[in-house]
């Protein structure tokens, strides 16, 4: 295989100026972060990384499982301080630099003299450390710490934390491996190998992208490794909780895996590792791998909404086409983590199939985890609603808190990649960037007010007249578009969702591009039972649902949507400016004294339907919500 040369402009190298993320960057920036802060320090989070003797009582007990959530405390801090950090570089701010810098010197303390660094162990636990990788988290909190680490050091420059962890990978790598009085184990919860990539790319030190491959590669080999460390803690592996290592994908080698099964952000974890991995180390294995599994996922196992995991008891899969709607658990850090694996496959191969789920995960089942004031979240995010489920201020397990604010924080990281040659445009929202291409500075300013609109200008003022591709994504969604070159329309011949524009390029240059959003029905494959008989809505990349707040006649369940009824897309005041779909519907009638059960269908009587964007819901007065609608095939 040969490696593909795209790659993402780093995220503080792109500034958003568009107002639907700059509304949510400055949201992130002004209350996420300092809130999640003060959560972080009430909870007793921040008070366990000094070590506090004697050791104080358990603040969150241990479930049936005899497991607690404490014992990941680490990574909480370690995606705080990743957040806090993408958005020092998007302005600086000495009051959240010192509160990291605070941090920094309690894990300084905390570290042991041969590197190991988990607050948990080193404070509770010291001569237990290693001992249970398959459910202790041991190695998924040393990867949320070096994440954060790098994303501090490309920030401000400083390297102490970053030392820190880099004398912790020492550690690991002296630890993991198979060599000579090593242990042959692997992460529970993959991530370590997402932050060796991510170290290896700051740093060149081959070292920890063999690391990550080693632990890529290692999982589950026979002897299965978790096995043998139960039987040395004296428990029976057949007791194992979860009651099969499905759940934390390692009953099979990865390369061997075709079908996405168990926790769902394990698995997007280990796949987006396995595709890094594929790229750096041109690993057509693993791609091919990647590729199987992507297809398991995009054909039979994810939600409209970009969700992903039916199922609260494993937080992950179950089986094809089992996609139900209220229990719906989607967890926001598997669509989160699906943005991070979709953009990876978006390098393997420049296909616009992998930018659609990017953008879709990005817009609709992320977002929707982080309420519009920034200080409220859901972990779960159903399809339907009885009024039941409302955002929480911190959660007993708070990682969707922190990693839906380092991925909006990070956002500009999504937009646009270069080559040598070219550069590929992904996502729109307004943006503005200056990469190096074709060996000159190439200012690129894109503006446009996208989600709603679909109206892009593209400015393109290289340094001096330099020839190179623009590739411009044209959506999945997106039929009929048009383009223009300065002010002259010009044919848009896309391969594989990439429209590509190669020419002289000189300063002044400008490219619109039209993206039609008519509001569209989307029907679910017949196999999705849980769908039958309805319809969800959708405009340009956003997924819309049905809230009681603005449909007050009847709760969405009795709403019908005649098939021929026309739908219109309207801007409203609402929620600083959002565009609404509307249509003509019909309510069920629920009169009193009715029987429960008759021969005649329920009488209906003539209304509105009106839809708000999916990632919005929640945001008001508790009521009842839905994303598939009761279809009518009867005329208006």
């Amino acid at each position: 295989m040969t490696a593909p040369s795209y790659a993402p402009l780093p995220f503080a190298e792109v500034a958003m100026t568009g107002r639907f993320w700059r509304e949510r960057l400055d949201t992130v920036l002004t209350r996420t972060i300092p809130s999640q802060h003060a959560k972080l320090k009430e909870v007793g989070i921040l008070d366990s990384l000094k070590l506090p003797q004697p050791v104080p009582p358990l603040t969150i007990p241990r479930n049936k499982h005899n497991f607690t959530t404490q014992i990941f405390w680490d990574s909480d801090v370690g995606k705080w301080i990743e957040a806090a950090s993408y958005a020092l570089s998007h302005r600086r701010d000495a009051e959240v630099e010192a509160r990291i810098d605070a941090i920094v010197d309690d894990l300084a303390r905390a570290q042991s003299p041969d590197g190991y660094l988990n607050c948990w162990y080193n404070g509770r636990e010291p001569g237990q450390r290693w001992t249970n990788l398959r459910d202790n988290h041991e190695l998924y909190n040393a990867g949320h710490l070096l994440e954060g680490a790098i994303a501090y050091y490309r920030a401000t420059g400083r390297r102490r934390l970053l030392e820190a962890m880099e004398r912790y990978m020492d550690h690991v790598a002296a630890t993991f491996g198979r060599g000579a009085g090593q242990k042959r184990g692997y992460d529970g919860h993959q991530e370590i190998e997402l932050a060796l990539v991510k170290l290896f790319r700051l740093t060149g030190d081959r070292r920890r992208l063999d690391l990550a491959a080693y632990f890529i590669d290692e999982r589950g080999r026979e002897p299965h490794y978790f096995t043998q460390e139960a039987i040395a803690r004296g428990e029976d592996p057949a007791a194992f909780w979860a009651g099969t290592y499905e759940y934390n994908q390692s009953h099979l080698p990865v390369r061997q895996q075709t079908k996405m099964v168990g926790h769902a952000v394990r698995a997007m974890y280990m796949a987006a590792a396995m595709a890094d991995l594929a790229l750096l180390n041109a690993d057509a294995g693993l791609k091919r791998a990647c590729e199987a599994l992507w297809r398991d996922v995009v054909t039979a196992q994810i939600y409209v909404t970009g969700g992903l995991g039916p199922k609260e008891s494993n937080e992950g899969f179950t089986e094809p086409f089992d996609l139900p709607n209220e229990t719906a658990y989607a967890e926001t850090c598997a669509s989160v983590a699906l943005v991070f694996w979709a953009q990876r496959m978006l390098h393997l191969d420049l296909d616009g199939a992998y930018a659609d789920v990017m953008e879709r995960a990005l817009f609709n089942g992320a977002l929707s985890g982080l309420s519009r004031g920034g200080m409220h979240y859901f972990y779960a995010n159903p399809l339907e609603s009885r009024g039941q489920h409302r955002r929480w201020a911190w959660h007993v397990c708070p990682c969707c808190t922190m990693n839906v604010a380092r991925l909006v924080a990070s956002v500009g990281g999504y937009f646009l990649s270069t080559s040598e040659n070219a550069v590929a445009i992904h996502l729109y929202g307004g943006f503005a960037a200056s990469p190096t291409v074709a060996g000159q500075r190439i200012a690129i300013r894109e503006t446009s007010d996208y989600p709603w609109s679909g109206d892009i200008r593209i400015a393109v003022d290289p340094e001096t007249p330099t020839e190179f591709a623009l590739k411009l994504r044209v959506p999945g969604w997106a039929q009929s578009a048009t383009a223009t070159l300065n002010g002259q329309p010009i044919a848009l011949a896309t391969e594989r969702g990439y429209a590509t524009i190669m020419r002289e390029w000189r300063a002044g240059d400008v490219v619109t591009l039209a993206l039609p959003m008519p509001p569209e029905r989307l029907y679910a494959h017949a196999n999705v039972r849980m769908d039958a008989g309805r319809v969800a809505l959708r405009r340009g990349p956003l997924i819309y649902c049905v809230e009681e707040a603005d449909n007050p006649s009847a709760p969405p369940h009795r709403l019908t949507l005649p098939r021929a009824a026309p739908l219109t897309a309207e801007p409203v005041d609402l929620f600083g400016g959002v565009t609404m779909i509307q249509a003509p519907a019909k309510v069920l009638v629920a009169g009193d004294g009715e029987p429960l059960y008759a021969t005649a269908p329920p009488r209906s009587r003539d209304a509105t339907l009106a839809a708000i964007p999916y990632f919005l819901w929640a945001n008001r007065e508790p009521g009842s919500m839905q994303v598939w609608i009761a279809e009518a095939v009867e005329p208006v």
